[in-house]
């Protein structure tokens, strides 16, 4: 019993009861920076049109489209992460986005200068594989259908 609290403390196993909560504050983080580096491009023709010459100058294919849909799926990634809302698919979503980023826009910078779209790639492949928590819609569609499977075998067994 003793080597078991001593393997709790060294390995602090009691904070993993705390998962969710940290999935939720960093989901709400992600999701606020999204929303945040997007929301200007989305209600400003003018700095949409900046977003487009930006994209042109690193060469992007048809910049006119890939500048809204970059920017809307970011800021419709970054609302759908603070609610945990179809997480896994826009984990899959901001993971290419900021991927296609880091390879045409930060792969000639340092370190530092890949780093912000560098997180984004990893934040959105954790999101896609660990999913968004309990604290989440996506965890209440996911239990609703769990209690309707549970309620149709109930009936089934009638």
């Amino acid at each position: 019993m003793a080597g078991g609290r001593t393997t709790d403390w060294l390995l602090l196993t009691p904070l993993a009861r705390l998962g969710d909560a940290g999935l939720l504050a960093l989901r709400c983080v992600t999701g606020a920076f999204l929303v945040y580096q997007s929301h200007d491009n989305i209600f400003s023709t003018a700095r949409m049109d900046e977003f487009v010459k930006f994209l042109a100058q690193f060469n992007f294919v048809w910049p006119e489209l890939m500048a809204p849909l970059s920017v809307w799926w970011q800021f419709i990634a970054g609302i759908g992460f603070v609610l945990g809302l179809l997480t896994r698919w826009l984990g899959l979503v901001t993971a290419f986005n900021f991927t296609v980023a880091v390879w045409m826009v930060h792969w000639p910078q340092d370190f530092p200068g890949w780093w912000p779209a560098l997180i984004l790639v990893f934040l959105g492949g954790l999101f896609a594989t660990v999913g968004p928590g309990r604290y989440a819609i996506d965890a209440w569609i996911a239990g609703r259908r769990t209690d309707d499977r549970h309620r149709g075998e109930e009936v089934a067994a009638w």
